[in-house]
């Protein structure tokens, strides 16, 4: 069976940039997603459609067609003061390089890393981590099949989005 639309897939792999090793994923522990639903880069997709069980690959994407360039708009400053809860602000979240859950004006979930902290404000940066970064995935795939009932119900309950159906297309 061939990875196309709508197939349960499982895949190892290792995620190098710049020759150095970033992710692992081994055949006992694979990474296994519904392919063509959007979980994955389109040009990861595009890299791995129509390989079978068995099959390897090793492909590069640029930084453009994974997590794209960085982007100075990406970087906010941000008053302290939006950090207090109760009264009391944490100043242990406040170290270079912590990443920070954050929600934005829509409700959406986001995740910004400490850049600057200055004495009422901290600059984040909501840029991905990988952003910027040209990625190798060398790996094996290691499961293809029809998706189960049990893999459809997963699906629809794993929904990202604010809305009230799930079964619409929000995303």
């Amino acid at each position: 069976m061939k990875i196309e639309n709508n197939k349960s897939v499982a895949l190892a792999y290792v995620l190098k940039v710049d020759d150095e090793v970033i992710e692992t994923v081994n055949k006992e522990n694979p990474m296994r997603f519904i392919f063509g639903q959007g979980f994955l880069l389109p040009k990861f997709e595009e890299n791995i459609e129509g390989k079978k069980i068995g099959d390897t690959f090793d492909f590069n994407l640029k930084a453009a067609e994974a997590y794209g360039e960085i982007e100075n708009d990406a970087f906010v400053e941000l008053s302290k003061e939006i950090f207090n809860v109760d009264g009391e602000i944490d100043e242990s979240l406040f170290t270079i390089g912590n990443v920070i859950p954050m929600l934005d004006t829509q409700g959406n979930r986001l995740n910004g890393t400490v850049e600057n902290i200055n004495d009422d404000t901290i600059v984040m940066n909501f840029n991905h981590p990988l952003a910027g970064c040209d990625l190798n995935f060398t790996g094996e795939v290691v499961d293809v099949h029809e998706i189960t009932a049990e893999e459809l119900e997963e699906l629809q309950n794993s929904c990202n989005c604010n809305c009230s159906d799930c079964h619409s297309d929000c995303h």
